[in-house]
């Protein structure tokens, strides 16, 4: 056994550089060309190799120090200095001719990478959690396709989540080793890639191995070269502020963090200053997998366009792909734009807002007869005032009496709002949208009801400005021109409270002597039970049902 000092080696035009991470501990047996510290710069972060396999005896450098080149990074315990220095691949390093014999020949290793890269690349399953037999469910490529670095290949899916498998390299695909309904686990061949592009990445690391051992005086000339080109693709980082580049992570780490598709980015890092390290990255793919953590971009393909959202989140089957031409003649009609968008949103609503709707009735026998009164009094005025107007103004004085119902919430905060803001479902051609009246506190029956028209009109024309639509506190939506007794109204996000009408009916009711017709209106109101309770629901709608049925109780 003999002792080699491994050094720092040529790492371009630096003076000092701050060492960052230790990558190894003495007693860690390492392979040559394996990663021992990383050190960083202010312009960049980069690994230091070993130049043999063996032993780590000891330490020389702990995390803060300053190294050049030249400076003893720690002790390797080899079998055989002269042994090593013919048979392990180049060193990054200029030892001491002590240690190495400098006449070794170099060029055999040389072409040891070429050799390598004109065969072809097994791609292997890399460590995608705690997981055993995670099935195939898609094959992305085929034979003969040519491939990126980093291109998914195949998908895998475990109990919890689904995850692509990248190449990791460019290449041309020579052979699949898998096929969907396969059963893998980590290290599985899954493909073989041919083209030279494979051995890029090694190449990049493997650069300034190869001129190393060589002389002293072709050392620096050559060694300087590779040593700037891996370092720089890595962006500046500084702790604390935000960086337009990479996150703050070592090129081992986003390396392994590439081989497994892992969004650096969406990583916290536990290391020094946060920085990502191999755990970080191993933390995350787990808690992926098991459901307790999403992509963004899974996040984003969460409400897919495949009938009502994929329901990945909720941990539901997916959604059935039927070919429907085979049951019969089929034509298909793309979505309005306003269905697609509507769609999106009372998707979230109804599964992120925990909903319950309360049904109650409203006597609205003399309302109406002041409505159609109202009517006939201002028939030269053009503007008919409709039942829904009043429904408006008893909506402002019941969000005055239970102000929980007039309000948002942000967070864990409860926003109270001291605006009144009433929206109103409007029914037009390309789907349903929701126009506000502003301030209907501060205006009467005639004059909601002539901006309700107005704003009616635009719907149907296709001309609502998003500000028309924009600022509601609560919303009604009457069905009361079509029909129906009740039904359940999604409640429109950020609002906590919607009243469902519908069409109101002539029924018997006992007045004390005898039964009497009454005209009575059904009321379906859905809150939000983050915010409100079941028993101010029932006050709440008791309490509108009581203005509707005598208009008066608004002036108390």
């Amino acid at each position: 056994m003999a002792l080699v000092d491994i050094q720092v080696p040529d790492i371009g035009d630096f003076d000092e550089v701050g060492v960052i991470e230790l990558l190894v501990k003495p007693g860690d047996t390492v392979k040559a060309e394996q990663s021992l510290i990383t050190v960083e710069s202010d312009k960049a972060s980069m690994e230091i190799p070993s130049s043999h396999a063996g032993v780590v005896k000891d330490l020389r450098v702990q995390v803060g120090d300053k190294v050049k080149q030249g400076s003893v990074v720690l002790t390797l315990e080899v079998a055989g200095a002269a042994e090593s220095a013919q048979n392990q691949a180049p060193a990054p390093v200029a030892q001491a001719p002590a240690a190495i014999k400098t006449e070794a020949p170099a060029a055999a290793p040389v072409a040891a990478a070429p050799a390598a890269a004109s065969g072809p690349l097994e791609v292997r399953v890399p460590d995608i959690g705690d997981f055993k037999d995670v099935a195939v469910i898609e094959l992305l490529v085929k034979p003969g396709d040519t491939v990126k670095a980093e291109q998914s290949l195949f998908t895998v899916e475990s109990d919890k989540a689904s995850m692509e498998i990248p190449s990791p390299a460019a290449g041309v695909v020579q052979e699949l080793k898998v096929k969907v309904g396969d059963k893998l686990n980590i290290g599985d061949l899954v493909a073989l890639l041919a083209g030279a592009a494979a051995a890029a990445p090694a190449a990049a690391v493997a650069a300034p191995v190869a001129t190393a051992s060589a002389p002293a005086a072709a050392a620096p000339a050559s060694a300087s070269a590779p040593a700037a080109t891996a370092a720089a693709p890595v962006p500046a980082h500084q702790p604390g502020t935000p960086s337009a580049g990479l996150p703050h992570a070592s090129p081992s780490v986003r390396k392994f963090a590439r081989a497994l598709g892992v969004p650096l980015d969406e990583v916290k890092g536990s290391g020094p200053k946060g920085r990502i390290t191999q755990d970080d990255v191993q933390n995350f793919t787990k808690a992926v997998m098991t459901g307790a953590a999403q992509t963004r971009a899974s996040a984003a393909k969460a409400p897919a366009s495949n009938g009502g959202g994929s329901g990945e989140g909720l941990n539901l089957l997916p959604w059935p792909k039927v070919d429907f031409a085979k049951f019969g003649p089929v034509e298909r009609k793309d979505l309005s734009r306003i269905k697609k968008i509507s769609g999106a949103n009372l998707h979230r609503n109804w599964v992120v807002i925990p909903h319950v709707t309360n049904h109650d009735d409203a006597d609205i026998t003399d309302l109406e007869a002041f409505r159609v009164q109202l009517n006939k009094e201002n028939e030269k005025s053009g503007v008919k005032v409709t039942m829904l107007a009043f429904m408006i103004k008893a909506a402002v004085a019941a969000l005055k009496k239970f102000p929980e119902f007039n309000a948002s919430l942000d967070g864990e905060q409860l926003v109270l709002k001291n605006y009144f803001h009433i929206g109103f479902a409007a029914d037009t051609p390309n789907g349903l949208v929701v126009p506000v009246i502003k301030d209907a506190d501060q205006k009467g029956i005639v004059q909601i009801s002539k901006e309700m028209s107005e704003l009616a009109g635009k719907a149907r024309e296709g001309k609502l400005a998003p500000a028309d639509m924009q600022g509601g506190c609560f919303s009604i939506s009457s069905l009361g021109g079509i029909g129906g007794r009740y039904f359940t109204p999604i409640i429109n996000a950020p609002e906590v409270a919607i009243m469902g009408v519908c069409k109101s009916s002539i029924e018997p009711k006992w007045d004390g002597k005898q039964f009497a017709p009454r005209l009575i209106l059904p009321l379906s109101l859905s809150w939000d039970h983050r915010v409100i309770d079941g028993a101010s629901a029932a006050r709440f709608n008791v309490y509108f049902a009581s203005l509707l049925a005598d208009f008066r109780r608004i002036a108390l």
